[in-house]
């Protein structure tokens, strides 16, 4: 029961599989979940004892709701909750299939929705719990060919402020991580555009795990931009007028 957990999403490799073995090895109970797959029996084998794994599809309210629950039981306590199950098409908007947008927001957005209600009254009876969840650099302005990815984390960036100010009164703060590109399976396989070129794909999963440690554990912020380049571009961003941010993103995308 002293144990402090953390239950993850999209464990089973990038940025959710650095931060489940980063919070295993201090200590933390951790429950990885993802959809099944070889990733997660070689996690759990890597983690050791503190963390557990299993499928779950953030798709499926009842398979969400009962995974929250059943590991909260078992861990006696749920401390937080990191949101990072995500998908993502590169390319035109026109030229992806509507079901494939449709899928990337059922995933990106009702997905955390789902894990956020479900995680709720386990969060409200630890003191100090923090729900934690995956936004993007592509959150401050519309990206141009990742069109449906980036407003699901506009999305995300809305939820995580709204429940900010209505969890406060359960003392659950809620925050987002805003890492700008990953080297990780998520983009593998994909063509580089014009912002990967200019932004660089340079962060690293455990990078971000360690940003997310510190949104675990550290002093409460709202919002935690990853990477020194796109540090500036968000705190100068919060200042800019919007045709200022308009040019700024032409700049990084060549539209």
């Amino acid at each position: 029961m002293n144990q402090p957990s953390i239950l993850i999403t999209g464990a089973a490799s990038g940025i959710g599989r650095a931060t489940a073995l980063h919070f295993a090895r201090a200590g933390w109970r951790v429950g990885a979940f993802d959809l099944p797959g070889p990733g997660l029996d070689s996690l759990a084998a890597e983690a050791g004892d503190n963390l557990v794994t299993g499928a779950m599809d953030v798709t499926r309210g009842a398979e969400v709701q009962t995974t929250v629950d059943g590991f909260a039981g078992q861990a006696g306590r749920l401390d937080v909750v990191l949101n990072n199950a995500g998908i993502l098409s590169i390319g035109q908007f026109a030229e992806i299939e509507p079901d494939r947008h449709a899928a990337i927001v059922d995933v990106n957005v009702t997905g955390v929705m789902r894990v956020a209600h479900a995680a709720y009254p386990h969060l409200a009876k630890t003191p100090g719990a923090r729900l934690i969840n995956l936004a993007s650099a592509s959150a401050d302005f519309g990206v141009p060919e990742f069109a449906s990815y980036s407003a699901s984390k506009f999305a995300v960036r809305g939820l995580t402020e709204a429940l900010n100010l209505e969890w406060a009164a359960a003392d659950i703060h809620v925050c987002a991580v805003w890492p700008s590109f990953v080297r990780s399976p998520m983009l593998d396989n994909v063509g580089e555009t014009t912002s990967m070129q200019r932004l660089g794909i340079s962060l690293t999963p455990e990078g971000v795990a360690r940003v997310i440690w510190r949104a675990a554990t550290g002093r409460r912020r709202l919002h935690l931009p990853v990477g020194l380049l796109y540090k500036l571009l968000f705190v100068s961003g919060q200042w800019l007028p919007f045709a200022m941010k308009r040019l700024s993103m032409r700049l990084i995308t060549g539209y």
